[in-house]
């Protein structure tokens, strides 16, 4: 199954609040484990930026692909930017071969 191993908060401005969100997610990622991923984050409660680091993990299929998309657009429809960050080569390949081509499915 997906996890995520690790959340790492950051205060920019220096004002007590987080500023950046970090979520370090480790695992194969396939059809079985991408519904998983989309209930990773707190959507609302997330600071303005968000940083999903996908350095341990590797995306196997489409449904990933969407289900990373679908992350991605709930967080804009709040206002909030999201990074994907961390993609080894073939996981990149894949997803710039399938995103925002599955629509908006979760």
């Amino acid at each position: 199954m997906t996890r995520t191993a690790r959340i790492v908060d950051t205060d920019v401005d220096g004002d007590g609040e987080p500023d950046v969100r970090v979520c370090k997610v480790t695992g194969e990622l396939f059809f079985a484990t991408s519904n998983d991923l989309v209930y990773q984050f707190d959507y609302a409660a997330d600071p303005a930026r968000v940083v999903i680091d996908l350095t341990d993990s590797h995306i196997w299929d489409a449904s990933t692909v969407a289900a990373l998309d679908g992350v991605q657009a709930k967080y804009e429809r709040l206002g909030k930017s999201v990074e994907i960050v961390g993609l080894n080569q073939a996981s990149a390949e894949r997803r710039e071969l399938v995103t925002g081509r599955l629509g908006d499915s979760h």
